[in-house]
């Protein structure tokens, strides 16, 4: 059964503050509370990994700046890292046996327009299993390039639009995902509307081109991804090298091996772009995954 965790005054410096496990058909949001009527809040999905957290800490300030850049007040960090661990051993403690791969969501709103909680913020954790993804790990998944919209490090010249924060507005991701579905695909990799490669809906992408692994610069327009960097220094170890840095749709389509990474489904080769085959690394994909399951 999932585990749910509700963190009562979950605002840095606010007093009260718990973490509260609870049923998780608990109602923990009221129908005024701005993370649903207008995507206004931010979240984070911590992999859960043969029972051990991953990256919990840079998930954990990611977070807080995705808040700051939201303007919303300061989480408690604290209150979050207890409720995500309370989630966590009530989920494993409820199962059979311990799950190849779970996940704990923290989410993190304005709250309330109406009421006598107006602008008290919301938050709370939800974990549970994540589905097998051996395949996908292992065989890779096929890909599609889509237009995101706007040129790149648009971010810079337009802060408002909150390029960079993990923000509960998924809704162009999501639909981005259903169509490439829709056309029998596994994912997306987003790119800018001048040719410059972004991110997955979910996750980043890592491009091999020689003896380097390059991945888009976060300054560019993207979220720095957490498995992302526990990839880099396992390639680092394997005697690549590694970079950030602006990554062109040419040198997506040139590479020599591509793969998608986040926390919970970990590294992904990709086998087919935009129709086209690719090569799948598979001793190297399945000696970086060895090592990002080792990683806590």
């Amino acid at each position: 059964m999932p585990a749910l965790v509700v963190c009562a005054a979950p605002v840095a410096g606010m007093p009260g503050c718990r973490a509260e496990l609870v049923d998780p058909d608990t109602p923990v949001a009221t129908a005024t509370d701005a993370g649903l009527t207008r995507g206004d809040g931010v979240f984070e999905t911590v992999g859960v990994h043969d029972g051990r957290m991953h990256d919990l800490e840079p998930h954990l300030e990611r977070l807080a700046q995705s808040a700051s850049m939201l303007d919303l007040p300061a989480p408690d960090l604290g209150a979050m890292r207890d409720a995500i661990a309370l989630a966590v051993r009530a989920l494993l403690e409820g199962l059979p046996s311990t799950p190849p791969t779970a996940l704990a969501k923290v989410v993190y709103t304005r709250g309330p327009d109406h009421g006598p909680n107006a602008g008290h913020p919301t938050g709370y954790v939800y974990a549970d299993v994540f589905p097998d993804v051996t395949r996908e790990r292992t065989e890779g998944v096929s890909v599609i390039t889509l237009s995101r919209g706007y040129p790149h490090a648009i971010g810079a010249r337009a802060p408002w639009l909150l390029v960079g924060a993990k923000t509960l507005s998924y809704a162009v991701n999501m639909a981005a995902e259903r169509h490439a579905k829709s056309r029998g695909l596994d994912d997306v990799i987003l790119v800018t509307t001048d040719g410059y490669v972004l991110e997955a809906p979910r996750a980043s992408v890592l491009v091999r081109l020689g003896d380097e692994v390059v991945t888009p610069a976060a300054e560019g327009g993207l979220l720095h991804g957490t498995a992302q960097r526990a990839a880099f220094e396992s390639f680092t170890a394997r005697g690549l090298s590694c970079a950030y840095r602006d990554v062109t749709v040419d040198e997506l389509e040139a590479a020599d091996h591509l793969w998608l990474t986040d926390s919970v489904q970990l590294l992904r080769p990709i086998r087919e772009l935009d129709g086209r085959m690719l090569v799948v690394d598979r001793a190297l994909t399945d000696g970086v995954n060895a090592d990002l399951l080792a990683h806590g």
